[in-house]
């Protein structure tokens, strides 16, 4: 696709980062993006306004040796609107690189951010970190008037007190998370409980565990309370709190307490066996708890959401051969090319952690917020906050519960995308441990009941209800199916299964240049399975989007699966994509296809040929290289362009007051033709 591109004053060079609050280019080091991450966090969730923000601050201060030194503050925060000195000083942060210990003699906690908040009397609060952790210390006096320091889990933000911070710890909603915070959260509590709890093993779904009792305690806002009691969280760690040992032992036991609630809960029943346990200490647990405690999963996006999640689950999980992850840019040109809505049921055959279907629950969301409030019609930032509204909420639940389908054949995944669907915010779509290529047949029976009986409760309650359907399993009940099957010839399909598939046999040409069906091949590719067995579960009309390597679509022995393909679907689309696209994942080059199913009708009319137009794209990049690094748009001499940005952010303080928090930034953009494809296919699918 070509770019549109501007001219702009401002280029950037290599290994360089914008500053968002100099405007400014910077070397991008890990010490400089940690930095920005931090501008943004101030920004977006403590509600600092830009104005009142300064890096590089002078301060004078006292060494341990009594002499007056002077060094440069990293971050610091001021007053609002007042003169930027040492008397408006409210904030101050201290920004390491990743090597630098919180310990360490020289740039640790104690050296400098104690050292420095002990220098300056007006400020209480100050913040330490180096990527991987976060310090917060409060500036005190003893009863002797003597300067001592507290461990926080948190300062106060914008208009708000230390005192509201502690008094609301149970009541206060968490703050929706900025940029990449939740992914350094995540991050930052995996490899506390991996290197601190002895659990190298089972860090991933310890984290889990805690992670599924923080979306609970959220769901239950929206649950009816006993004896009418106000909604009050359970999940909460005071900021004093991790500090001692009784404290601990109350974050643990309010925690533990959760995790038995939900395990006995209706949403969540299905993803636990109910014999499972938190194993972390009182102290890690009140770590972990402490740093997911800040945020609200329900409010952040499903893209911020799942990019995290899918960052633990991916570097976790080992794969089988032929499995990985789809990126979430493919996921979203794909689940906008096919539009989906909330009469459309939704199968992902090979569903992995979850991906598409979390992607589609996002998608048919803020279609359902969109017509339940149009008075908020241009106004995006009050729609936003309607996404997770109860009544929004109940009809997205409906919707999933009814209306989404994922099958995987490996049980960790299943568990992993059950999970993701909580993340997302629903948890009640319908994942199942089958292997897709043997349906209706398998040893699951338990399972394929299941099935059964989830696609007869869909069908009674949706406008196909009427429909004469042959069989039912789910055959033929599918409107839409997203998927990237595993491929290539590491993963071997059984050859009882691989011979009930047509595709699963030889094909050879008849005299008329007919393809004649043969003998069974043996195991045949599972991608090309796929086809086949996604054409099964669709209706008539029904339509696939699938990811297929290039060979099924261009090599002269395949030409067999593409003359079986167009007898028996309609071709909308073809996405040409680049080998970076699953790299360093793994190195393929493959294409999207967008097929729909013909009708009896339909397959009867095209013998005497046929004639329609096909959407066709060719995507030169994905937003990045080989490796995995991002790649931005660059001007006609190799520089990194820079474009205009405004974002707002609408935040709420404990009493409902609401603030607009605007940044304007220039910003780069990644060099990414798949919104711009999908955004044609639309214009041209009109």
């Amino acid at each position: 696709m070509s770019k549109e591109t501007t001219n702009e004053e401002i280029v950037l060079e290599d290994n360089q980062v914008m500053c968002a609050l100099t405007d400014l280019p910077k070397p991008a080091k890990n010490k400089e993006l940690t930095l920005q991450s931090l501008i943004a966090m101030l920004n977006e969730e403590y509600g600092f306004e830009m104005a009142d923000m300064e890096r590089d601050f002078s301060i004078s201060y006292i060494d341990p040796d009594g002499k007056t030194k002077r060094t440069k503050i990293d971050l610091a925060v001021f007053e609002a609107g007042k003169p930027h000195d040492a008397d408006g000083l409210i904030r101050i942060c201290i920004v390491q690189d990743e090597k630098t210990k919180s310990k360490d003699t020289k740039k640790g906690v104690e050296a400098t951010l104690q050292i420095y908040l002990e220098s300056i009397e007006n400020c209480e609060f100050g913040l330490w970190t180096n990527g991987e952790e976060l310090h917060f210390l409060q500036r005190g006096l003893d009863e002797w008037d003597n300067i001592l320091f507290n461990d926080i889990s948190d300062f106060p933000g914008f208009g708000q007190t230390m005192e509201e911070l502690e008094k609301w710890a149970d009541k206060s909603k968490p703050r929706k998370p900025a940029n990449d915070s939740l992914i350094r959260t995540f991050k930052r509590c995996h490899d506390y409980i991996y290197g601190n709890e002895g659990m190298k093993k089972t860090a991933f779904w310890e984290l889990l565990n805690l992670i599924f009792c923080k979306i609970y305690d959220e769901k239950r806002r929206f649950m009816p309370s006993p004896n009418g009691e106000s909604y009050r969280r359970k999940f909460w760690v005071g900021v004093k709190e991790q500090n001692s040992e009784e404290g601990q032992s109350f974050i643990a036991k309010r925690i533990k307490g959760i995790f038995e609630d939900l395990k006995n809960d209706p949403l969540f029943s299905e993803v636990f066996d109910g014999n499972e346990q938190i194993n972390l200490s009182d102290r890690g647990l009140a770590f972990v708890a402490g740093e997911l405690a800040k945020y609200s999963f329900l409010d952040a996006t499903v893209d911020v959401k799942g990019t995290a999640y899918e960052t633990i689950v991916s570097n976790t999980l080992k794969q089988e051969a032929g499995q990985f992850f789809t990126p979430r840019n493919l996921i979203r040109c794909m689940v906008e090319m096919m539009d989906p809505d909330e009469n459309m049921r939704i199968l992902d055959p090979a569903c992995g952690s979850g991906g598409f279907l979390t992607v589609v629950l996002d998608h048919v969301r803020k279609k359902i917020t969109q017509n339940m409030y149009p008075e908020f019609e241009g106004k995006e930032l009050y729609l936003i906050e309607k996404y997770n509204s109860k009544e929004v909420n109940d009809r997205v639940k409906d919707y999933a519960e009814r209306m989404i389908f994922g099958f995987d054949f490996d049980p960790d995944l299943k568990k992993a995308a059950r999970m993701n669907m909580v993340m997302a915010g629903d948890g009640h779509a319908n994942i199942f441990h089958i292997n897709s290529l043997d349906y209706p047949h398998g040893s699951r029976i338990e399972e394929l009941e299941k099935i059964k009986e989830t696609i007869a409760r869909s069908i009674q309650t949706s406008p196909d209800r009427n429909f004469p359907y042959e069989s039912d399993d789910a055959r033929e009940k599918f409107d839409l199916i997203f998927t990237n099957p595993p491929f290539g010839a590491k993963v071997e399909v059984d050859v009882e299964i691989s011979k009930r598939y047509e595709l699963g046999h030889n094909w050879s040409k008849d005299t008329y240049g007919n393809f004649v069906k043969g003998n069974a091949s043996g195991s045949e590719a599972p991608e090309v399975l796929f086809i086949e067995q996604c054409y099964n579960f669709l209706k008539p009309g029904g339509r696939l989007a699938i990811v297929l390597p290039d060979g099924i679509l261009g090599n002269p022995n395949t030409e067999y699966v593409r003359d079986w393909i167009l007898k028996r679907f309609k071709l909308l689309a073809s996405v040409d994509l680049p080998v970076e696209t699953f790299l360093p994942q793994v190195g393929v080059q493959a294409s999207l296809l967008f097929l729909q199913k013909k009708t009896q009708v339909e397959r009867d009319a095209a013998i005497n040929g046929e004639d329609y137009e096909v959407f066709m794209a060719i995507a030169e990049a994905v937003g990045k290289d080989r490796r995995g690094v991002p790649v931005y748009i660059r001007d006609e001499d190799g520089a990194e362009l820079l474009f205009d940005e405004l974002k707002q952010v609408l935040l709420r303080d404990s009493l409902g007051n609401e603030k607009v928090i605007s940044k304007k930034s220039r910003v780069k953009r990644l060099d990414d033709d798949l919104p711009a494809i999908s955004q044609a296919y639309t214009q041209f699918s009109k």
